[in-house]
């Protein structure tokens, strides 16, 4: 069994999404697991073009309730996407290849691409070979590349957030996304996805403004601030139903 310990909460019959939480390397974490049969999407706007920037507002745009939600990649000031972002088939932000400041710049840096299969795949070899996402967010840095740590993190660092990341299956079948409810460094935040959660690639999202929506246990994150991209699996039924 890989969970070292576990409080497991079921979502509604609508959809298979759980979410537990685990303690790894002394730290707490939640770990919400979305399958395909799930209705996975990406959010940034509603009709309008607005950002949406929070879980209330994606259910109130939809007029359905969320299941579980997460915040899903970096952005800027005005809330718009840093890297790669596409979003119903549409693409609003081109993929980013070159490195720069900060984490998103901290190559190689990655994109999860949600289509028939959850993926997380190397922005270069994305863009060299774009797959069919129907949805797909990029952020870095990578977490796992192909079962090994990304070669800049430091183990004992003393660099610690709170930190927010995906994690895909080598069947594509499965995503598993995760948050740190204790500060921690990405060393030991990637060894969460490689050792315990045994995903062969690992996308990072963002730290500090982490949050996470739950609907079976209650949790919704709140913070000083709208957010950016949001990923998301909403209820089958109507918010008035």
């Amino acid at each position: 069994m890989r969970w070292v310990a576990a409080l497991v909460v079921c979502a509604s019959p609508a959809a298979a999404v759980t979410c537990e939480d685990i303690t790894h390397l002394g730290a707490s974490f939640t770990v919400c697991d979305v399958t395909t049969d799930d209705d996975l999407q990406l959010f940034l706007r509603d009709d309008a073009g607005d950002i949406l920037g929070s879980f209330r507002a994606v259910e109130a745009a939809s007029g359905k309730n969320l299941l579980f939600a997460m915040n899903a990649g970096m952005y800027h000031d005005d809330r718009d996407p840093v890297g790669h972002y596409i979003e119903d088939g549409v693409e609003e932000m081109r993929v980013i290849t070159s490195d720069g400041p900060g984490n998103f710049g901290l190559l190689p840096n990655g994109v999860f691409c949600i289509a028939d299969t959850y993926t997380v795949i190397e922005a270069r070899a994305y863009a060299a070979n774009p797959p069919a996402c129907t949805h797909a967010t990029q952020s870095g840095p990578m977490l796992v590349i192909d079962g090994a740590l990304h070669p800049r993190f430091i183990d004992g660092s003393d660099s610690r957030n709170i930190r927010n990341g995906v994690g895909t299956t080598a069947d594509g079948q499965t995503a598993h996304f995760a948050i740190s409810n204790d500060a921690v460094n990405f060393h030991d935040f990637a060894t969460l996805f490689r050792d315990v959660l045994q995903t062969p690639n690992a996308l990072f999202f963002d730290g500090k403004v982490s949050r996470l929506y739950d609907a079976a246990s209650g949790r919704s994150d709140f913070g000083f601030g709208a957010l950016g991209p949001i990923v998301g699996v909403l209820d089958d039924a109507s918010a008035a139903d």
